[in-house]
């Protein structure tokens, strides 16, 4: 089978995305509100890390993308400063990313200023590169108003720690 064969024509990847189109294709997919888990290594060792959750494995993951996915609306995701390194068949990056989006069951709106580092492998079996790991954190300085910080958030702030969460 040919490389152009393997991939689902339904598939928001092409055959030749880079780590960096990945993620770029990454970024777009949230913004238009479709799945998210074609990204993810099928692998039960994969963890996502976003502002207000820990996925541990591809089912973790792909439950948790789903739920973000059913609940929120209006994306937008700008991206200011990613850099990718590649490495025969692994990849890392990193970027700050300005986050917004409707929460639709509560009717409220969020807005973050994030952080971004990651981990893609170039996976054989599906012919493209997915994350293994992914860690969206947002500073607790410009994260939150500090009324709606945890206990932990004020007991690291002051070490420059920040929260995991949900992306």
């Amino acid at each position: 089978m040919s490389r152009d064969e393997s991939i689902d024509p339904d598939s928001p990847f092409s055959p030749t995305d880079s780590p960096h189109e990945t993620i770029e294709t990454y970024y777009e997919t949230l913004r238009r509100g479709e799945p998210l888990t074609p990204f993810f290594s099928e692998d039960p060792q994969a963890v996502k890390l976003g502002i207000e959750e820990t996925l541990v494995g591809y089912a973790d993951i792909a439950d948790g993308l789903s739920s973000q996915t059913d609940r929120t609306s209006e994306w937008t995701v700008e991206s200011n400063s990613l850099r990718v390194t590649e490495r025969d068949a692994f990849a890392w990056f990193h970027d700050e990313v300005r986050l917004s989006w409707h929460d639709d069951p509560t009717g409220t709106d969020e807005s973050y200023d994030t952080r971004w580092t990651g981990t893609l492998e170039y996976r054989e079996p599906v012919d493209r590169w997915q994350f293994v790991s992914l860690h969206v954190s947002v500073p607790v300085d410009r994260g939150k108003p500090e009324t709606e910080r945890s206990d932990a958030d004020v007991l690291f702030g002051s070490e420059g720690e920040h929260e995991h969460g949900g992306c």
